[in-house]
């Protein structure tokens, strides 16, 4: 068997007996399945500890890779200073090829719900702006800052765990805050493309900006996924949206069906 197969194979051992002691009480067995991430990598270990913690708000079991980062932060512009929003970051695998391509350049600003994934992130980029908060408050933490919006969104979301209510006014609070030439990337696994929540966001994107491109299937990702790359909100859509108008459902803990 493969390593991403073996991989892939503990994942899901590992998911379902924690998942099997939840619903049996079993705190014991559920902790158990917990000190199982021991014997991974750091970063891996950390974001593998938050899914099982919180399987609905981290929505992956494994850090991006290096591959799809390289994807998720292409439209970057190599001069100026940009103002560059990072929705969830997790564990920084997109943060740090940002940090790289910006080389001191613009504004980045990261997103983040998890506490424990914001102060590790602020430990190792200093000159990043982490926040802990929910994305649907950009238009806040943007105008909080003096920023007049953003000129590129690269998203790790997990949009597919969201309720749709909640996605469609995270998306509309994001496009809001976006300059006219704006860019927004964000990625699905490839095993979801089909899946009714994965067609929903792909037509809640093309509704939201006037040019939506499917990028290549990134294979050198733990499980292969593919980045969406989103450009020009749509004026008439985004017509009359402000964060005061904008009905979010913000529990995240039961999935979606």
């Amino acid at each position: 068997m493969c390593p991403g197969a073996v991989a892939v194979s503990s994942v899901r051992s590992l998911w379902s007996f924690r998942w099997s002691a939840q619903r049996l009480g079993d705190r014991g067995s559920a902790d158990r399945a917990a000190s199982s991430v021991a014997v991974m990598p750091n970063d891996a270990r950390m974001f593998f500890a938050q899914f099982l913690q919180h399987p609905w708000r981290v929505g992956a079991v494994a850090p991006s890779s290096a591959a799809l980062a390289a994807q998720a932060v292409a439209p970057l512009p190599g001069t100026g200073e940009p103002v560059v929003v990072e929705l969830g970051p997790g564990t920084g695998a997109f943060t740090a090829a940002i940090q790289e391509r910006l080389g001191g350049r613009g504004y980045h600003l990261a997103v983040e719900l998890d506490a424990a994934f914001a102060a590790a992130l602020r430990r190792r980029h200093p000159r990043v702006d982490v926040v802990v908060a929910d994305a649907v408050r950009l238009p806040q933490l943007l105008a909080l800052r003096g920023l007049p919006g953003a000129d590129v969104v690269v998203s790790g979301l997990p949009w597919l765990a969201f309720a749709p209510t909640r996605s469609v006014g995270i998306l509309s609070a994001v496009a809001s805050t976006m300059t006219p030439q704006a860019a927004l990337t964000t990625f699905a696994y490839v095993h979801t493309r089909w899946a009714s929540p994965a067609r929903r966001l792909r037509a809640e994107l093309a509704r939201t900006f006037e040019e939506l491109v499917l990028g290549r299937t990134v294979w050198a990702n733990l499980p292969p996924a593919l980045v969406y790359h989103a450009r020009r909100p749509r004026r008439s859509v985004l017509a009359g949206v402000g964060p005061d108008r904008l009905e979010v459902v913000v529990d995240e803990t039961e999935p979606v069906g």
